[in-house]
């Protein structure tokens, strides 16, 4: 069985990211595209315009006609929706060929040089800017990344004659087993997923399976320090990588007011005067990642790297200034997608170190009740370090409730003395009349839903 077999698509989870991403390649191939997500959102609202069909009914009745036809239609889902889902029951009964969208991403890139970044944090900014540097180079990809990067303003790119295949490997439901990397980059393996894997003992060994997975030949990328212990074949290279040691690292770090510049150390050369396009703190080393990966390849071109690692815009939602002060003076407003303690404390230490002495308000909406459970103290600890607290309500995403789960396990050990808790509706008006300094909104759900209104309305 190939995808070339099938005629049409359907995507069950359609308005996810990471599915919108298959949705562009499809209809690039010229295949017909539907799909079925919960709710509309921005996203749904632009693939609807790009040519896909979308439903907002879970029941088999909103297929599509021109779906119904088993021997031509292939079914994508993502395990972020539910199991029971009419639709999938309609489908699996049907005797459709339904594959997660791990899967087909597996296909895709089998028959490529795929370059794969995993980790707990930091895969979406390296996958995008490794996405960039190759994009920028003579050699080209095709990338699937798991945000919208600003440069080209899509998650998707498409380069037809380049073998290079750049993804996003997501840990989630051991997705990233399904992937066959030429090279494969791990960025981090603080445990997450916890619901999923039960013990950071499995969380590691489903990173150690996916490194037994890198293509004869291939190249395995690890973090410095990690607990990981790779299982790869003998005839894979390991090299090592972080801001201050390893194979690739950098050196003659250099800060002043909204630069960071330093010099890209690597086992081919050092690449000098490399100034970074979004200069925070946390992206030297996702950098450094993102180059590495394709230092390694026949893609390795100095000058390309150096300029793409400028002009990189940033993804959506990955620190995204929203406001910005003018003449050093003003209020400033910072998104990003911190879902997890680690990350969550680096994006505050990065808005800290940004701007020194400031006032800087958090307003976090936890995303998952397993997530909040598991690290309510860890959470508790990261948002203590910033000076006012705006903490919302549980984003529950695909979860149902768990008793005595709640924003208060975290609220009540939150340190600082300015803090609150609120529901999502209320995070406006509080913002507004709380006359902030430097606003840093962090969450995987929906709080970014609110910034246009609130930055609306400061004028």
């Amino acid at each position: 069985m190939t995808l070339e077999t099938f005629t049409h698509i359907y995507f069950v989870g359609a308005g996810g990211i990471g599915m919108a991403a298959l949705e562009r390649y499809f209809l690039a191939k010229g295949k017909t595209v539907a799909g079925y997500d919960r709710t509309p959102t921005a996203l749904t609202d632009a693939l609807v315009a790009e040519g896909v069909e979308m439903t907002f009914s879970p029941e088999s009745e909103s297929i599509p006609a021109g779906f119904r036809d088993a021997g031509h239609t292939l079914v994508v889902y993502t395990p972020a929706v539910p199991d029971d889902l009419p639709i999938l029951t309609y489908f699996r009964n049907g005797g459709f060929e339904v594959m997660k969208r791990a899967k087909v991403l597996g296909l895709i890139t089998r028959s490529s040089r795929s370059l794969c970044f995993a980790g707990t944090h930091g895969k979406t900014t390296t996958s995008s800017m490794a996405a960039h540097i190759l994009r920028s180079g003579s050699i080209g990809c095709n990338a699937f990344l798991g945000g919208v990067l600003k440069n080209y303003n899509s998650n998707f790119i498409l380069s037809p004659s380049s073998h290079y295949t750049v993804i996003e490997a997501d840990e989630y439901d051991r997705s990233f087993h399904h992937l066959s990397p030429y090279v494969a980059v791990i960025t981090a393996t603080d445990p997450d997923h916890l619901d999923i894997y039960g013990t950071e003992e499995a969380y590691l060994e489903s990173f150690a399976h996916f490194t037994e997975l890198i293509q004869p030949g291939g190249v395995l990328i690890i973090h410095e320090g990690l607990k990981l212990k790779p299982r790869v074949g003998n005839d894979v290279k390991v090299y090592t990588y972080s801001r201050d040691k390893g194979d690739f690292h950098a050196s003659y770090i250099r800060r002043d007011p909204g630069t960071i510049t330093f010099d890209l150390v690597t086992p081919r050369g050092t690449i000098r005067n490399v100034n970074l396009g979004v200069p925070v703190e946390v992206n030297i080393e996702n950098a450094i990642a993102a180059a590495a990966a394709v230092c390694v390849t026949e893609a390795f071109e100095p000058e390309v790297i150096r300029e793409a690692l400028s002009s990189y815009q940033g993804t959506k939602r990955r620190f995204e200034t929203w406001l910005k002060e003018r003449n050093g003076q003003g209020r400033v407003v910072i998104d990003d997608y911190a879902h997890h303690p680690r990350e969550l404390s680096s994006s505050i230490a990065s808005v800290k170190a940004l701007y020194p002495g400031r006032h800087l308000t958090v307003a976090f909406q936890p995303h998952l009740y397993s997530r909040t459970r598991d690290f309510a103290a860890e959470f508790a600890d990261a948002l203590s370090s910033s000076d006012s607290v705006v903490l919302l309500d549980i984003y529950p995403a695909r979860e149902e409730p768990i008793p005595g789960v709640t924003s208060e396990i975290i609220f009540d050990n939150v340190k600082c003395d300015d803090k609150i808790l609120i529901p999502k509706e209320k995070l406006v008006e509080t913002l507004k009349n709380r006359n902030f300094d430097i606003l840093l909104t962090a969450g995987a759900g929906d709080i970014c839903d609110c910034l246009p209104e609130l930055i609306g309305s400061l004028g």
